[in-house]
């Protein structure tokens, strides 16, 4: 009977730790949802591994004003080049998850990094996570106008009539535009030189005067001195045509049979960027990629903007880095 007793009176005891314990739940609510309900506060800093008027700021600055008006705060771009994208993608990886830094990442080039160079502390698949995918943004192969080829045929019969008597310029050691030309170099057997730069906007003006033969350059980059006529394109390195250049082939169809580099890019955000947060970004990112003028001015400079949900992004970065992480170990580029 005691028992009964006792078991009886227990209900309003456990009713009141019931309502402890909602209160306590409830307050710790209260506490939380407002940072993510009130998100952004305050401007949000995209970094990027490149430096300005390449097509990763490009694509930065006219992607980021559009999630600015669609956030109704300042989005700041911050370039920070160097070491293959190493050192971007450091500060933006060390960056307190909160969604105010947030990641531009040149996939493709990300994933070649990763295999040539001795493992870094931060890396894009371990160390983030993916918002959403934004565009592609092929290479073209370019050349000075002053150099005696039409096609990539030509240029190869050049290069073998001379070895080792032509370099090629790159936007950096481990970027894709030095791969995709060691690609083409392994591919064709040729034997030239690796002159590396610190993005397009240093090696181009060298490419112009003749000091380099050849090089793998952004289209939007690159587009300007094509129409000027001091360079010449030869083949873009996507695996199908470019809208904006219909009667320029890929490199494949100029015969490097199976040469393919999208050049992948998209937003990530360090890994335990709170998922309220990471919703409301990846919703300003659809919106700015909706928009009607942006999509024109990006692919008059042949950026294909596209919008990729975070679990497809994710699943994309993955494949990236198993494909380069092959064509890195084919060439046998290692760097440090």
């Amino acid at each position: 009977m005691t028992r009964l007793h006792r078991q009886h009176h227990n209900p309003s005891r456990l009713t009141a730790l019931r309502l402890a314990l909602s209160g306590m739940v409830m307050a710790a609510a209260a506490i939380a949802s407002p940072a993510y309900a009130e998100y952004p506060e305050r401007s949000i800093q995209l970094v990027l591994s490149f430096p300005p008027a390449g097509a990763t700021d490009i694509l930065a600055r006219a992607v980021g004003q559009k999630i600015s008006e669609a956030l109704g705060q300042t989005v700041v771009i911050e370039n920070r080049p160097g070491a293959g994208g190493n050192i971007g993608l450091a500060y933006a990886g060390k960056a307190a998850p909160d969604g105010y830094t947030i990641y531009m990442a040149a996939v493709t080039n990300a994933a070649i990094a990763a295999a040539a160079y001795s493992p870094k502390p931060v890396h894009l698949i371990k160390d983030f996570v993916a918002v959403a995918g934004v565009a592609s943004v092929p290479h073209m192969l370019v050349v000075p106008a002053s150099l005696p080829v039409q096609n990539v045929g030509q240029l190869i019969s050049y290069f073998k009539a001379a070895p080792g008597k032509h370099n090629y310029a790159s936007q950096g050691a481990g970027t894709l535009s030095h791969l995709e030309s060691e690609v083409v170099v392994a591919s064709a057997g040729l034997d030239l030189v690796h002159v590396p730069y610190k993005g397009s906007s240093q090696a181009l003006p060298d490419l112009m005067a003749g000091s380099s033969s050849m090089m793998f350059d952004s289209i939007p980059a690159s587009m300007p001195h094509v129409k000027s006529g001091k360079l010449r394109v030869l083949a873009v390195a996507s695996s199908k045509r470019v809208s904006m250049l219909p009667n320029v082939p890929t490199v494949d169809e100029s015969g490097v049979k199976g040469f393919e580099a999208n050049n992948l890019f998209g937003i990530s955000a360090p890994k335990g960027t709170p998922a309220p947060v990471l919703a409301k970004l990846a919703k300003a990112i659809q919106i700015a990629l909706n928009s009607p003028d942006l999509k024109q001015r990006m692919q008059a400079q042949g950026v294909e903007l596209k919008y990729t949900p975070a679990e497809e992004f994710a699943t994309l970065i993955e494949q990236e880095f198993k494909t380069w992480g092959k064509a890195v170990e084919m060439a046998k580029v290692k760097l440090d």
